[in-house]
């Protein structure tokens, strides 16, 4: 969003959101400050931001729905609002967090502006035109993230009337009315919009981005989640209407798959492309210094190369984000502090590939299982541990150390302060000491405590394995602060996307080419030159093989990019990967014999098939429309 958004209007829109009308939580009709809002260009300019307020930030890691809850990582911090997603408390009485009311009441600004923009005293054409349409965007948007949600929804066209009769009041819609109506509205939008933008108009809706959003939106409903699943073959209106797909639907992929075909098309030829680190750029980060790590750790966070993301959040972090809760440990000066807390599971460690680019027990190479947490020395010279490492660490898929970490492991980051932190410069290493070794075991400064009886109730590592992805090696442990543009949608999303609907119509080289284009990126040999290799090699060249290979790719590359919360449900794989606790290695350890144990962190998970598959409706907005049906379990 523009950099000079106009924060006096918005609050000013925004505060009249307060007001609800039956079933959606809308401005009331005539309300006194539409007139001022539309008086002139720069007056619109600020109600279009408010229109973009809707949008959930989903950077924040206190408030995103699905940036820390699926299974990838596990926190200290349990009693922030998304852990209840994780936890599985969250109910229609007591949703924690909801986007019905919320997104419904922003469809209600979109069309607002739509109605009014045309007359604007002082206001080109072209301008208004690219108003409406980045209206119909943001509409388009709300839709995809409400049938993520709920799967079907309310259709609302227009402003609605907040004197309309109860009889009049809307039920839900078929789920693919909901999927047609939201992906025409993308369509009509990118029409309208630039391929791009860039200074202060950069996180304004563009037409790849429409575009992009189409081909997830259709990817989306194609999957086995809304596409045929038996237990919501009954959900239906009080009117008998069947809300969702009563038998699977391979049509639903072929339309997902042209989707894709185009967004990718037009991606490329905007000049969108994965990003690639260049020599001489981000030269006061000397580390990571290996260039395929590098370019992974910068993928997202260097603001002077935004070529892969083709939409993202510009509203920023705070101190106490993603870089302050996952940087090692600190107690600085003044407040400032890094909380050691954001850490991946054993669960998603495992996921990563071998260094051959195949899944652990398909590399003939890799160590047999019961031989993972063997103590070896890290490789010679390598570039991302040193000493005492478990087997299962080694020789491993470069994201896997581009993103994560580990006792005894690398982690790039600027600081030397505080002394006796892990910050210190006996533990940096590397160029211009611009990494440090990790030291997490109990006695050590990222640790847990100095001693067994001295242990933090909050701000460790609770898998004993550390994030460091979005994480700035730049930024110090005593200034945590890092304002990136965290993506919404990214030429890898894309890909992988592209790659999936492939898959789905029997497309399956066309399917290797995209992941091979990710792959490369990442170090790793092509899907066939790697499964060639591989204890079952048939699975690259079997419909179901490639599937498994697809998700595998998609759940290492968009780690921490609130995606993995989505596609567990979406694959019906929630009910598996969630409903358990998550493991690390024994954090209580205070030696490194003790320490490589996969140990089963004390927190609660519940995953709860049929139920948790989609979000409950907020019981308040069913007591005001009679004719909306609750999602089944709650």
């Amino acid at each position: 969003m523009k950099k000079k958004l106009l924060y006096s209007v918005c609050s000013l829109v925004m505060a009249c959101a307060v007001a609800s009308c039956d079933y959606l939580d809308i401005v009331p009709d005539g309300t006194p400050t539409e007139k001022d809002a539309f008086a002139n260009p720069g007056t619109t300019e600020g109600y279009l931001y408010s229109c973009y307020g809707f949008i959930p930030n989903n950077g924040n890691t206190q408030s995103a729905i699905d940036f820390l809850s699926g299974d990838e990582v596990v926190t200290a911090f349990e009693s922030d609002p998304f852990a209840a997603f994780s936890q599985g408390t969250y109910t229609a009485i007591s949703p924690h967090m909801s986007y019905w009311d919320e997104l419904m009441g922003g469809m209600r600004y979109c069309y607002t502006l739509i109605n009014h923009v045309d007359g604007v005293s002082g206001m080109s054409k072209k301008m208004a035109s690219d108003y409406k349409a980045q209206a119909k965007f943001l509409i388009g948007y709300f839709y995809y993230l409400l049938i993520q949600s709920y799967g079907s929804v309310i259709i609302v066209k227009d402003v609605e009337d907040v004197n309309v009769p109860v009889e009049k009041f809307k039920a839900r819609a078929p789920m693919s009315e909901c999927v047609k109506f939201a992906a025409n509205m993308l369509d009509e939008a990118a029409k309208d919009l630039p391929a791009s933008r860039d200074g202060d108009e950069y996180g304004l809706a563009t037409s790849v981005a429409a575009k992009t959003l189409k081909a997830k939106l259709l990817v989306t409903a194609a999957s086995p989640l809304f596409n045929g699943y038996a237990p919501h073959k009954n959900i239906k209106n009080v009117d008998g209407t069947f809300l969702f797909e009563q038998k699977f639907d391979q049509s639903k992929w072929d339309r997902a798959y042209e989707a894709c075909q185009e967004a990718v098309r037009i991606a490329e030829k905007s000049g969108f492309a994965l990003y690639k680190a260049v020599p001489g750029t981000n030269v006061n980060a000397p580390e990571p210094a290996d260039m395929t790590q590098r370019s992974l750790r910068f993928a997202i966070i260097d603001k002077g190369n935004l070529s892969e993301t083709i939409w993202g959040n510009t509203k920023g972090q705070s101190n106490n984000d993603i870089q302050a809760k996952s940087a090692p440990y600190a107690q600085g000066d003044k407040g400032r502090f890094a909380l050691n807390a954001i850490a991946p599971t054993l669960a998603m460690m495992e996921r990563f590939y071998t260094d051959k680019g195949l899944p652990l027990e398909e590399d003939p190479s890799f160590p047999n299982r019961n031989d993972w947490w063997n103590l070896v020395d890290a490789p010679a010279d390598c570039a991302y541990a040193e000493g005492k490492v478990s087997a299962f660490v080694c020789h491993r898929d470069p994201r896997m150390y581009a993103w994560t970490t580990f006792e005894n492991g690398y982690y790039e980051i600027a600081g030397d302060k505080p002394e006796g932190s892990n910050y210190d410069k006996k533990y940096r290493r590397g160029k211009v000491q611009g990494k440090i070794v990790m030291k997490m075991m109990i006695g050590e400064p990222s640790g847990r405590g100095a001693n067994l009886n001295t242990l933090r109730n909050n701000n460790y590592s609770p898998s004993g394995f550390l994030n460091k992805r979005l994480v700035d090696p730049l930024k110090p442990a005593s200034s945590p602060k890092i304002n990136y543009i965290h993506p919404y949608l990214t030429v890898a999303d894309l890909y992988l996307l592209a790659a999936e609907s492939a898959v789905e119509v029997n497309k399956l080289g066309e399917a290797k080419v995209y992941l091979d284009k990710i792959r490369s990126r990442a170090g790793l040999p092509s899907v066939d030159d790697a499964w060639a290799h591989a204890v079952h090699p048939e699975k690259a060249n079997d419909k179901e093989g490639m599937r498994e290979i697809v998700r595998q790719e998609r759940l290492i590359e968009m780690y921490m990019l609130n995606q993995n919360f989505w596609d567990l449900r979406r694959w019906l794989m929630a009910e598996r990967c969630m409903n358990k606790a998550p493991y690390g290695v024994n954090i209580l350890a205070d030696n490194i014999d003790t320490w490589w144990k996969p140990t089963q962190v004390q927190v609660s998970r519940v995953f709860t098939a049929p139920t948790n598959y989609l979000m409950p409706i907020p019981y308040e907005e069913i007591k005001k429309n009679p004719k909306i049906v609750q999602n089944p379990g709650y």
